[in-house]
Order: C-alpha cells, then structure tokens, then sequence
C-alpha cells in the first residue's frame, strides 16, 4: 500500500475540533488509540454524544425533547429526540449576522459577499411569498437549478416555512425531471431560464416547462445581472413577480422526523428512490463536518455540487450551522477562473471528486496559484486514486507543504459512514476512520466478518442519526435495506477492502446493481432501460468498473443482441453514450465499454448477476 504522505504534529492536533471534544471526555488527542475511544462513547453512548453534539452546535429546539433516543421496539426505526420540535433551516442563522455567510462569483466575474443577515432575510422573503402563494406546512417545492447564492436562500426558505424542498439535479432531462416532480409531489418549482457556463447557455426553464417534465407552477430566475424576457407558460411567475417585500419571518416549528428534503437515489428500480432527510439529518451533515472535515467559524468551504444531490444540502448545513462561509462558483470546477477563486475566496476547505483532479492535472488549469489557506480537502461521491490525490496533496502550496485530503463515504439514506480525521496519518485513498455515531462491520457473502487483508461488503448496525426509515412513494424501504428479515443492521452496498496493517480500509466500488459514475449514483437498471433502445440490442447488463490503478467507476455495457444482427461495437459504444445523455444524465454518459455476450448469467429466479459480470470483466483485464 501507499506510504503515509501526511502526518499532524501534536500542535496541529490540539488545535482541531475533536481534540476538544476529545478533552471534555477525559482523552488525551495525542494518544495512539484517542479516537478509537471517541467513536466507542459515540457509538455505546448515543444519546449523550448526540446530545452533547447538539449543544456544541448550538442547535435550538422550539419544544424541549424528553428523550434523545427511544428503541424500545423500533430497533428498525429509531426515534431521535422524542417529544421536540425544531426548524432546522432556522438553526443555520445561529451565529453573528455580520459574519460572511456566501462568497461567490458570477458567471460574469463579479464577486459578492453576503451575510448571515443578507441571506436570513431574503430566505424569509422566500417563505413569506410562499404564504401569498397558498402552499402550506408539507407541500412539496422543487429546486430545478445551479446551486447559486438565490438557491441557498430559496432552499431555506422552503424548510423555514415547514415545507419539503424537492431535490432535482439541474443535469437530467425533461423525463427525469419529471419522475422526480411526480414522486415528491411538488406543488411548486424553482428554475432559472437559462445555466451560463463561460461562452456557452444551456436552456433550463425550456427543460422544466416540457411536457415530459409536467411541472406544476414554476418560478423563473435569470441568470445573475440579466432581465427575464422571455415568455412564460401561463401560470409561471418571474422571482422578481414572486418575491415579497417582509424579510421577518417565524420559522414553522417541526417535529424531528418530519421531511425537511426529498433527494433522489438511483437504485435497481426503473425509478429514482425519493429518500426524505428529516429535521435533524443536517445534524448529521454539521457534527461530520466539524469533526471530519474540521470545518471552524469562520472558515470558507467549497464543494462543487448541485442541491439535486446529496452534497448540496451538505455543505449548506455542514458550513452554516459551524458558522462557516459557503464558496459558491457559477461556472465548472475544470475552468482556469474556478481554481482562481478557490485562492481570491480564501477556501480553506475543498470538497473534490477525483476527476475534477485528473482534469487539473491534465490541463494545468490549477497551475500556479496560492492555496496555502487550505487547511484540508475531502474527496467524495468517487472511488479515489493513490497517485492522483498524491498530486493533489502538494499542488500549490509555496511553502512546500502537504495537504491531506479527507476521504468520506456514505450515501443519501445514511450521509456518511466512513472518513478520515487530522488526528491520524492520511495516506491517498484511503479512510482510516468510522465516522462518529456510526458504526459498521465488514462482511462475507456468508454474513461473516472478514479477516484483515479481506474485501467485502459493508454492513451498517444501527441505530445512527442521518440513516432513512421510509421511502416516498414506495414501500419496501424495510426489504431494501433489511434483506432476510436482519435487525442488527442493514447492508449498504460498498464494497471496502480491510487493510492488513489494520489502518484503515479502501473502497472497491459496489457490490449490487448500482454505480457511481462522475461522482453520481445511477441503476442500472436506469442505464440498461435507455441503451436497450439501441440499435439491434435485445438485453443489457450495466455494470461499473474501477480502474486497476484505483478510481472512479467505468461504465461497461454487456450486450446480447438480436437474432441474426451482427453487433458492432464502436456504432453501439457510440448510440448508447448519445441515448444515455438524452434521456437519463450526462453523467453517465461516458461509456467504458461494449462488450458483446450471447446471453446474461441469471440466477434461477431469472435476476442478472451483475456481480458475476463485473468479477468476469476484472478477470479480463488481469489476464
């Protein structure tokens, strides 16, 4: 394995988050096995570690809680401060309102700074025109664009007026708009008429008014400094039309449980899964980010993400509620002028994905600059590569210094399960820690632990705050995630190697039918319903791949075509990747490869064994 390329000294240790948490238990920071007796008060002692988390965030309850945690008969569904009530989005204003809540920079160049005040009141502004509207506590309101400065304040907004923001990446067609709109039940959309992106303009509104999409009425912005002058559909308003004058607001009180977000999963059903994140999943996100990430008052985070995915929502509570900045770039994290804001903004935490790093590397596009303010990167949504993120861990930094990159995992239903802290040695790609709260074993196929050097699947116990107890629109949340009746947890789908040395662990993509491509998680189910439409195919298999040298997932396509139709494998490589953008995602629609097969390993219930293939398609490589 990799040498260690990043070690804290033991002023750098005394002066993160956890060692003061560590402090108040009595542990000392510097000692050998120091969070390995955090994470076990964490996990032995939920409700006092939840409880104290809650304190150290500050977090206001309109109603005291009479309990933590209740179990008692619901060790499937736990439930987490019985007894109160509280608004999560009011719990993101918690600090100074002169303090730098936003730092971004317009399509056009232009930097702005906003307040917590700036922010509160515009967001106040938004639930206050939702009253005017006639939407109530409950109703579903769609977010359909980039993450900007408007749609932070729009998003909590919706949560601040009790109701439940829909989350749709602003990257999927009309179709899966949609699906999305359908199954949250969205009363209302937010969008913005067009994405600037450097030269180019991608129409969005046009998106959203389709009739594939069949949106309810949608609110239209205007990409930043500009006038909407185009025509809506009947019933569609213009922010400026929406927006109402009284920026005062009192936030709706809400139980714990309670769906404050609605974000979409891609799993092994044709459609997405609508997976609710409650009133207090954004404590989750905040108590990560303080003691993974290390995110402190005044620090400036940035993570190029979308509020249709999970890190969205993410970093807006992960960065607010520790009374930290967000950095918000309109544009894509590939240009020349992101990597300039990441040194004028003053980032001292960057969230990545492998392949933003690769295109740095490869177009120098990060070249030359000063980020010596970045205390620390953390890398999610990919499985990561050792040679690359050794690159990363000394790019622009003049001093000569490392910058360990904190690797986190996890998914919309559980937020994150396994980290990295900067108490520990960080070696590229690798997690060497349990995230607090959480625990996990790895598993056999068998149900068994693995031994120590060994692969297998993850295997999450429970009870932890952040993991989904239900599902919209569906009922087998239980039969997915509790296979064979199993209550001492439930299986998460990753696939973790445990290292020899016992250090940590390393990702090898996933074990059932889904994939994580540019960072997103699709079915495959969802790919092989679009490619089965090429030319002469009459089944497919959708499988991901990593790399041998390690990395994200490749998307390879097994074919069985036809009777009498010669399949050609650079015209299919070529149809798929244009059907795969068009109808489901340009995410994944870089296709790896076509394999042509005459016919699908099936169990004998007739399911395709996507295992079988991806273990195949290794083999094929190694050989």
């Amino acid at each position: 394995m990799t040498d260690i390329v990043w070690k804290p000294d033991p002023d750098f240790i005394e002066a993160t988050n956890l060692a003061a948490l560590m402090r108040e238990q009595g542990i000392d920071p510097t000692a050998l096995n120091a969070y390995e007796q955090l994470h076990a008060w964490s996990v032995s002692e939920p409700s006092s570690f939840w409880r104290r988390v809650t304190e150290i965030l500050g977090i206001q309850f309109d109603k005291p809680f009479m309990s933590v945690l209740e179990t008692f008969n619901r060790v499937l569904h736990p439930k987490w401060f019985v007894g109160g009530t509280l608004n999560i989005a009011k719990n993101c204003f918690r600090g100074s309102g002169s303090a730098t809540a936003i730092i971004t920079r317009r399509h056009n160049g232009v930097i702005e700074t906003w307040t917590h005040d700036a922010l509160d009141k515009l967001s106040n502004r938004v639930a206050n025109s939702f009253i005017a509207l006639g939407l109530k506590k409950g109703d579903g309101v769609a977010i359909v664009m980039p993450m900007t400065a408007e749609a932070v304040a729009i998003y909590l907004g919706i949560i601040k007026a009790g109701m439940v923001v829909i989350s749709v990446p602003d990257s999927v067609p009309a179709e899966q708009i949609g699906s999305r709109l359908r199954i949250g039940g969205a009363k209302a959309v937010f969008t913005q008429s067009e994405i600037v992106r450097e030269d180019k303009r991608i129409p969005m509104y046009e998106r959203v008014r389709a009739e594939a999409a069949a949106a309810p009425q949608t609110i239209v912005l205007a990409p930043y400094g500009e006038t909407l002058s185009m025509l809506l559909r009947q019933g569609d308003m213009d922010w400026v039309t929406f927006l109402k004058a009284d920026d005062t607001f009192d936030a709706v009180s809400c139980e714990p449980d309670d769906a404050s977000n609605i974000i979409f999963s891609s799993g092994t059903t044709g459609d997405p899964k609508g997976i609710p994140w409650t009133h207090i999943t954004g404590i989750k996100a905040a108590s990560d980010a303080r003691f993974h990430q290390d995110v402190r008052a005044g620090d400036v985070v940035c993570w190029p993400t979308n509020l249709g995915w999970m890190m969205g929502p993410w970093v807006v509570y992960g960065s607010l509620m520790n009374h930290a900045a967000i950095a918000l770039y309109e544009g894509t994290p590939g240009e020349r002028s992101f990597c300039q804001f990441i040194q004028d903004a003053g980032v001292t935490m960057l969230g990545l994905v492998p392949s933003i790093v690769n295109g740095w590397k490869n177009t120098g596009h990060a070249d030359g600059l000063d980020w010596s303010k970045i205390r620390c990167y953390s890398s999610s949504g990919e499985a990561s590569n050792r040679e690359l993120y050794s690159w990363l861990m000394t790019l622009n930094q003049p001093s000569g210094d490392m910058k360990p990159v904190i690797e986190y995992c996890g998914g919309t239903e559980v937020v994150a399960y396994i980290s990295s802290v900067l108490l520990k040695p960080i070696k590229p790609a690798q997690f060497n820690v349990k995230t607090l709260g959480v625990d996990f074993e790895v598993r056999d196929d068998a149900g068994k632990q693995v031994r120590a050097g060994e692969m297998g699947e993850v295997f999450l116990t429970a009870p932890a705050i952040g993991q989904s107890n239900r599902l919209v629109s569906k009922t087998n949340h239980d039969e997915l995630y509790y296979p064979n009746g199993l209550t001492g947890g439930r299986w998460h789908g990753d696939l973790m190697t445990v290292l020899a040395d016992g250090s940590g662990w390393v990702s090898n993509g996933r074990s059932g039918n889904d994939l994580n491509l540019n960072g997103v998680k699709f079915g495959s189910t969802e790919i092989e319903r679009v490619v089965n439409e090429a030319e002469g195919v009459k089944e497919t298999a959708a499988i991901g791949v990593p790399p041998p040298e390690g990395g994200a997932d490749r998307l390879v396509i097994y074919a069985v075509m036809k009777p009498d139709v010669a399949g050609d494998v650079q015209k299919l490589k070529s149809q798929m990747k244009t059907l795969i953008k068009e109808k489901l995602s340009p995410n994944a629609s870089n296709v790896f490869d076509v394999v042509l097969i005459n016919e699908l390993p099936r169990t004998p219930s007739f399911k395709v064994m996507h295992k079988d293939l991806r273990q195949a398609y290794r083999a094929k490589e190694a050989a």
